[in-house]
């Protein structure tokens, strides 16, 4: 079949990167992790200091960063680099998702990532998510996908994740974040996050993951052979 690009956007915590993966296993597609390049980027910045309110120190600490993805043969998946460094782990600290969309909401800083991006998808065959992947990045996409669940599914499912982690977060704790990441991610200035008008609605709060790649992989299968079709 014609290798198309998927993009897989929505809120925190509704499983858009579970799903991305499983689907490129699945297909045989290149997975990238939107959301692990700019927690990289935070990453960088929180170790060097760096004032992302003052444009010139953010322009700065931006040519200094290099990103890119390797396999991980233990894991089976693609993880982070940041300046040669495996950062896969450290880019999940609660440090790291704490400030995260405030980084994310720079207009530098996502024409720096998005740039990236758009010249890892030009061979097609890729699947990617984030929040603004099918509006900003790539809004030619085949196949958009947009993911939702209640909040409070969401909440629970990120502390569940925090917890293995970190045996010390709190429940309020995890749930203040969410809130604080919606609110920031849905009202920023560049590039908000949105549903694009041809995307399709994925809502999994009462989805088991078997039901939900089933059904993200029969839409998948559907614009492959309508692009054969054209």
């Amino acid at each position: 079949m014609s290798k198309i690009i998927i993009t897989i956007d929505g809120w925190s915590s509704c499983g858009k990167s579970t799903l991305a993966k499983q689907m490129a296993r699945a297909l045989g597609y290149i997975y990238i992790d939107s959301g692990a390049m700019y927690r990289a980027i935070t990453l960088y910045f929180l170790r060097h200091h760096v004032d992302w309110t003052n444009p010139e120190q953010t322009n700065q600490a931006l040519q200094q960063i290099q990103l890119h993805f390797e396999f991980n043969e233990r894991s089976q998946q693609s993880d982070i680099h940041l300046n040669g460094e495996n950062v896969e782990y450290l880019i999940r600290e609660l440090v790291v998702a704490e400030k995260v969309s405030e980084v994310a909401a720079i207009a530098a800083v996502r024409d720096f990532a998005v740039r990236q991006q758009q010249q890892m998808g030009a061979q097609k065959g890729i699947i990617m998510d984030g929040r603004d992947i099918g509006t900003t990045v790539f809004p030619a996409a085949e196949l958009k996908i947009f993911m939702t669940a209640e909040q409070s599914v969401r909440v629970q499912r990120r502390y569940q994740e925090m917890l293995i982690k970190n045996p010390n977060v709190t429940l309020e704790e995890v749930q203040k974040n969410l809130a604080t990441r919606d609110h920031i991610d849905s009202n920023r200035a560049v590039s908000p996050l949105r549903k694009a008008t041809d995307a399709i609605l994925l809502d999994n709060t009462q989805m088991t993951m078997d039901e939900q790649l089933d059904y993200a992989l029969k839409l998948a299968s559907e614009k492959m052979q309508s692009v054969i079709a054209r």
